[in-house]
């Protein structure tokens, strides 16, 4: 598919808990709507994730197949229209990082959380979203790293914080003001 044909404004993922099942779900959102394939992989403890990114329409049409294909074996599910610009490059971890005053760190229990508290905390304050990790290593759970001037960061925190209020799925989160360098060493 040429991902220059299509809106790139909305992601949907779905979190399984059978890998095989998420070979067949990931087969199916793809078949369902022309959408674009980001992350389809396993992650941990030996569950599968499936991430796709287009217009909101074919997003949610995707996300609705993969739903229906794979009842019984949903851990989580989600549909972000409008997505902040910052969330792609900081799962890849290559977002610019000009402004480390402050650092942020918001740890959640799964990756849905992680992304939707991400964009929530981008959307809330003026700060740079350096890295978005989910799943990989670090046993299924996700975390983020922010950092801009304290007061924005903090604010940035406050509100991935509140979008996740009531659910029980932040682990803890974090404000460091005047952090080390060397905490920024990956993302020079």
């Amino acid at each position: 598919m040429n991902s220059d044909n299509f809106s790139r404004n909305s992601v949907g993922l779905i979190e399984l808990s059978s890998i095989a099942m998420g070979y067949q779900t990931i087969d199916a959102m793809l078949k369902a709507a022309n959408v674009e394939l980001v992350i389809s992989r396993t992650i941990c403890p030996g569950k599968y994730i499936g991430l796709v990114w287009g217009d909101v329409a074919a997003v949610e049409a995707s996300v609705q197949a993969g739903l229906e294909s794979a009842q019984g074996f949903i851990v989580n599910s989600l549909v972000i229209p409008n997505l902040h610009s910052q969330i792609f490059p900081a799962l890849t971890a290559t977002n610019r990082i000009p402004d480390k005053e402050s650092l942020g760190v918001v740890e959640t229990f799964d990756v849905v959380s992680s992304i939707l508290a991400a964009d929530a905390s981008v959307k809330a304050a003026n700060v740079t979203l350096c890295e978005l990790r989910i799943a990989m290593a670090i046993g299924g759970k996700g975390f983020y790293t922010i950092t801009g001037d304290v007061a924005a960061v903090e604010a940035a925190v406050e509100a991935g914080k509140q979008f996740l209020d009531g659910r029980g799925q932040i682990v803890y989160s974090v404000v460091i003001p005047n952090p080390s360098p060397e905490l920024f060493r990956e993302y020079v």
